[in-house]
Formats: structure tokens, sequence, C-alpha cells
């Protein structure tokens, strides 16, 4: 009798349990990717106002509230990807003109990211920090 080549059940019925553990394990990780790649969407837009506000500081030894001012068509600037979009504030126990928050909240896709809102100060001051546990449970955020 002659035997046929092929797999068997219990062979096929392996190799798909072993995808399945394989797969179980890459989602999250993927997961926690994406988020962190598109958290710099955020945090290259805070950069680059920051950097406005330094250049506005210059000219006119302040800063300003208003990212219309900085060349922005918006009050509220979103990020080149839509995933973030920031609002400028006043910092506590600052003078006006003498300072500014930058603060990205997290849109559409990112909103259930664990960092949250990634914020910048006049002082250089980026938060959530690293050594903020709970907001860095992921990893660091900046």
């Amino acid at each position: 009798m002659q035997r046929k080549r092929g797999f068997t059940l219990i062979e096929l019925t392996i190799v798909v349990a072993i995808i399945a553990i394989l797969a179980a394990v890459a989602v999250p990780w993927y997961g926690r990717y994406a988020y962190r790649a598109r958290r710099a969407d955020g945090q290259k837009l805070l950069m680059q106002i920051a950097q406005s506000e330094e250049r506005y500081y210059t000219d006119y030894n302040k800063y300003t509230l208003d990212a219309t001012e900085l060349a922005y068509t918006s009050a509220n600037p979103v990020s080149e990807n839509g995933y973030y979009k920031v609002t400028l504030s006043l910092p506590p126990a600052t003078s006006a003109g003498q300072g500014y928050l930058a603060t990205a909240r997290p849109q559409s896709a990112q909103s259930n990211d664990v960092c949250g809102p990634l914020a910048i100060d006049h002082t250089g001051l980026k938060t959530p920090t690293p050594t903020d546990a709970a907001a860095n449970a992921n990893g660091r955020c900046w």
C-alpha cells in the first residue's frame, strides 16, 4: 500500500494554534507602537509652536496666546495628520505676555492614548513628565 503525502488534521491544528498565539502577542505590541508613532505628530506640532513663540518673543518681547499671530490659520491648530489639537493658555502664576502653555489634546484614533494631553510651556517643561507613572504607563510620552 502506498502512503499519501500531505498534512494530517492534528498537524494543521497545531499550526493554527501557533499562529493564534503569535497573533495574540503581536496585536497589542502593534497597538502600542501605533500610539507612539501617532504621538510624534503632536510632539512635532508642539515643538513648532514653541519655536514660533520664541521667535515672536524675540520680535515683540512678549509671548502670544493667539496661534494666528504665529502664522497658523486657526486659533487652535491641528497637527499635520489630525491626531492632536493644540490650545494656548497662560500658565498659573504667570503674568500676561510673560509665558504660555501649549497643550495638544489627542483626537480621533489617538484619543485613547494613556499619555493623554501633551504640553510644553515657555520654560521648555514638557508634560506629562517621564516620572509621571500614571501618565507614562506604556513608555515615555516625550
